[in-house]
C-alpha cells in the first residue's frame, strides 16, 4: 500500500472512529485528532525526504497506488506525487496537525468539530494526491462541505451567518463551473478514462480541437478561479476567514484554496495550451485586482482577521501572475508561493485566533502594547508579518522573486509585473507594518489579563510553521530541485499548441524554449 494512502487515510479513519466515541469523553476527540494528524505529518515528511530516491513509474509519479473502481467509465482510486504536488501534500499534512493543535479554543460540540476537522484534513490531502479526475474533484468537495458547517456552527462575529451563506454560494457556484469543465474535458477527449496521466498522453496523441479548448478552458479558469478567490470573485474570502474558527481558516486559506491553482497547473495548462495562451493576458490583468485592490482594502481594515483575509487574497495574485507567465521560472515560483503561503496563512490565522481568545476582540483600535504581555505570540506575529512582506530568509521571498523574474521574461507582462512589485513592496509592507505597530506596540490597552502561549503544546504549531518558512527560505533547493523537472513538462506542453499547423511549427521551437526556461529557472532559484 502506498505511503500516500496512509497519509490521507489516517485522518479519515480517525473521523470514522470518533463517530463511535461517546460524547461524554470530551478529551478523546482532541487526542485522536492530534494523533492522526501527527502520524500523517510524520509520514508526509518521510515521503518528502525520500522523494528523489523513490521508485518512479513511467509517468514520473512516485508512491503510486491504483485500484480500479468503475472500469466502464475509467474511474479508479489513483494516487501519486511528482514535483508539483509533493510539496503541497507535505504542507497540507503539517498545516492539518497545526490546525488540530490550535483547536483547543472549541468548547462546545467538540466531537462533531473534530470529526469535521479530520474529514476536511483527509479530503484535502486526498485531493492533492489524486491522479484521477473523479476523485480529484470528489475529495475536494469532501473537504469543502465541513468548511460551511464549521463556520455556521462554531464561527464568531455578528456576520457569521452571512459569511456562511456567502462562502457557500460562491464556492458552490465555482465548484459547479469547474465540474462542468472537467466533464466536458472527459467527453471531448474521447479517452474514456479519468486518469490524469492517461488523459494527458491521450490528448498528446489526439489533441483537442481548438473550439473545444476555447469552450473548456474558461470554465476551468473561472471555476477554479472562484475557488481561489480570483478578483473580482473574491469577496467571500476575507469575511469567511474572519468569521471562521482558527483551525478552519488555517486549513481553508492555507491549503484547500490551493486546489484551484493546482488544478490549473495540472490539468488546464498542459491539456489546452492554445486556449491557455489566449487567456493568460486576461489572467495577468485580473491578478492585479488581487494584488492592488485587495491590498488597498487590507490597508483600510480595522479588524485584524479581515486584514489577514484580504492579505491572503492579495497573495493569490502573485501565484496567478506566475501561472500567466507560462515559463519555467514563473510557474516554479507559483508553486513555491503556493507552499509558502500555505504555511504563512496557517500561521497568521492561528496567531490571530490566540489573540482573539485572550482578548475577546480583533478590533485593532482596542488592542495595543501586546508584545509586553505576549512576547512569544508577538514575536511570532512580527515574523509572520515580515514573511508576508516578502523579507529574504522566508520561503515567500523566493517564490515571489521567481514569479517576478518569470513575468519580466514575458514582454507583454512587464507592466503588470512592475505594478505587482509595487503592490508587494509598498502596499503589502504598509498594511502589515501598521498592523504590527497598532497591535503589539504603543500603550497597553485594556487587555491586561491576556496570557502568552506558555506550554509546549501551545507553542508547537507556531514554531513548526515558522520553521518550515525559514527552512525553505534559506534552502529553497529542497523544493526547487523537486519542482523544476515536472514543471518543465507542464510548461513545454503549455507552450506547444497541439491542434492545426501550429503544432508542427512549435515542435521545432520546443527544445530552444525549454533550454531558455531551464537556464532562467536555475539562475533565479539560486
Amino acid at each position: 500500500m502506498s505511503t500516500l494512502t496512509y497519509i490521507l487515510g489516517w485522518p479519515l479513519l480517525a473521523a470514522v472512529v470518533l463517530a463511535f466515541v461517546p460524547r461524554d469523553y470530551r478529551f478523546v476527540p482532541r487526542l485522536v485528532a492530534l494523533g492522526a494528524t501527527a502520524i500523517s505529518a510524520l509520514l508526509a515528511i518521510k515521503m518528502f525526504l525520500l522523494f528523489p530516491g523513490a521508485e518512479a513509474n513511467a509517468d514520473g509519479y512516485r508512491f503510486v497506488q491504483q485500484i480500479p473502481w468503475v472500469e466502464s467509465l475509467g474511474i479508479s482510486y489513483f494516487v501519486g506525487v511528482d514535483g508539483i504536488n509533493v510539496g503541497l501534500v507535505l504542507m497540507g499534512a503539517i498545516v492539518a496537525f497545526a490546525a488540530a493543535c490550535c483547536s483547543w479554543e472549541i468548547k462546545t460540540r467538540e466531537k462533531e468539530f473534530y470529526i469535521l476537522l479530520l474529514v476536511m484534513s483527509g479530503g484535502i490531502l486526498a485531493a492533492f494526491a489524486s491522479l484521477d479526475l473523479f476523485f480529484f474533484y470528489f475529495f475536494h468537495e469532501l473537504a469543502l462541505v465541513p468548511t460551511f458547517i464549521m463556520i455556521g456552527v462554531w464561527g464568531r462575529g455578528e456576520r457569521k451567518n452571512f459569511a456562511t451563506f456567502q462562502i457557500t454560494l460562491y464556492l458552490s457556484v465555482g465548484a459547479l463551473i469547474a465540474l462542468a469543465g472537467l466533464i466536458l474535458l472527459y467527453v471531448q477527449s474521447g479517452a474514456n478514462t479519468f486518469s490524469i496521466p492517461a488523459l494527458t498522453q491521450h490528448i498528446r496523441d489526439n489533441p483537442l480541437p481548438l473550439a473545444s479548448q476555447k469552450l473548456i478552458f474558461p470554465l476551468l479558469l473561472f471555476g477554479f478561479g472562484i475557488l481561489v478567490s480570483l478578483w473580482p470573485f473574491h469577496s467571500w474570502a476575507p469575511l469567511g476567514y474572519g468569521s471562521a474558527p482558527s483551525a478552519t481558516a488555517m486549513l481553508h486559506a492555507g491549503v484547500l484554496k490551493k486546489f484551484g491553482l493546482y488544478g490549473l497547473i495540472r490539468v488546464a495548462l498542459p491539456l489546452m495550451p492554445e486556449a491557455a495562451q489566449s487567456w493568460m493576458q486576461v489572467l495577468a490583468w485580473l491578478c492585479l485586482g488581487n494584488i492592488l485592490w485587495c491590498g488597498f482594502t487590507a490597508m483600510r481594515q480595522r479588524d485584524l482577521n479581515l486584514l489577514i483575509g484580504n492579505s491572503s487574497v492579495a497573495h493569490m495574485g502573485f501565484i496567478f501572475l506566475g501561472i500567466a507567465s507560462l515559463n519555467l521560472i514563473g510557474v516554479t515560483g507559483a508553486v513555491l508561493v503556493m507552499i509558502a503561503h500555505g504555511f504563512l496563512a496557517a500561521l497568521t490565522f492561528g496567531l490571530s485566533g490566540h489573540l482573539y481568545n485572550q482578548t475577546g476582540t480583533l478590533e485593532i483600535k482596542e488592542l495595543g502594547g501586546l508584545l509586553r504581555k505576549l512576547p512569544f505570540i508577538g514575536a511570532a506575529l512580527i515574523m509572520a508579518a515580515m514573511a508576508g512582506c516578502g523579507l529574504p530568509g522566508f520561503a515567500n521571498f523566493v517564490g515571489e522573486v521567481s514569479v517576478f523574474f518569470g513575468a519580466w521574461r514575458q514582454p507583454s507582462l512587464r507592466v503588470v509585473m512592475v505594478l505587482a512589485v509595487w503592490g508587494a513592496l509598498v502596499i503589502g509592507a504598509v498594511y502589515m507594518l501598521r498592523a504590527v505597530r497598532a497591535v503589539l506596540h504603543g500603550p497597553l490597552g485594556n487587555r491586561k489579563d491576556a496570557t502568552d502561549a506558555t506550554d509546549g503544546w501551545r507553542k508547537l504549531p507556531f514554531v513548526m510553521l515558522l520553521a518550515a518558512l525559514l527552512v525553505f527560505g534559506f534552502v529553497p533547493r529542497l523544493l526547487t530541485d523537486k519542482i523544476t523537472p515536472d514543471v518543465e513538462k507542464i510548461v513545454t506542453m503549455a507552450n506547444t499548441p497541439l491542434s492545426g499547423d501550429s503544432a508542427e511549427r512549435r515542435q521545432s521551437e520546443q527544445p530552444q524554449t525549454a533550454a531558455l526556461s531551464r537556464d532562467a529557472a536555475t539562475e533565479g532559484t539560486r
